[in-house]
């Protein structure tokens, strides 16, 4: 497993800082630190905390792209990553979207059917992926994710800028994500749950 040690002096140290941003265990647990990050912020929603929380979380959504491109290029894949990164992601969404829901800005029950949906998909992948099967992800899977981040960060944004009504804009991409949850989920269990033993 590599994990590298960061310390404040990297942060000023542009090659460590370049090697740090290019290594894909790094950026996940940067994706992992940022959940908490964005909690602590959506516990003063005011417009300044939301907009760091919401740059906050667009940051920690592009690695997600950034860590599997430099695994697979650079041949950096490690089991530490196969395991965390999925989590991370997870972690990210669900933190985001149970604090949006806690603050009343959307539906709670939208969040537990797309919570509830990661779980158990999470769950069949791990009973089924020893059995030989391809449990990547789908495209309605990837279209799930796009939409669920196209809602997040505009709903964590919350208030207008420049007369453009965000919250709007997110509950949009919000009950796209709805759809794409459920859709995506009824495929994966179409698919591979025949080789579920019961």
């Amino acid at each position: 497993m590599n994990i590298k040690t960061i310390t404040p002096a990297d942060l000023f140290n542009s090659e460590k800082l370049k090697n740090m941003l290019s290594d894909p265990n790094s950026l996940t647990l940067f994706r992992i630190a940022a959940a908490p990050g964005i909690v602590v912020l959506l516990f003063f929603p005011n417009r300044i905390c939301t907009f760091l929380a919401a740059i906050l979380f667009s940051a920690a959504a592009i690695t997600d792209y950034f860590d599997g491109y430099f695994a697979r290029q650079r041949g950096m894949t490690s089991a530490f990553g196969k395991a965390m990164d999925p989590l991370a992601d997870k972690l990210l969404v669900s933190s985001s979207l149970i604090m949006l829901a806690s603050l009343g800005w959307i539906p709670g029950w939208v969040v537990c059917v797309i919570i509830a949906r990661e779980l158990a998909i999470t769950g069949l992948r791990g009973m089924i992926s020893d059995k030989g099967a391809d449990v990547s992800a789908s495209n309605l899977g990837k279209y799930k994710t796009g939409f669920q981040i196209a809602a997040i960060i505009p709903l964590i944004f919350h208030y207008p800028y420049f007369g453009v009504n965000l919250h709007a804009i997110g509950m949009f991409f919000l009950w796209g994500a709805l759809i794409y949850s459920l859709w995506s989920g009824i495929d994966y269990l179409i698919r591979f749950g025949k080789l579920i033993d019961i």
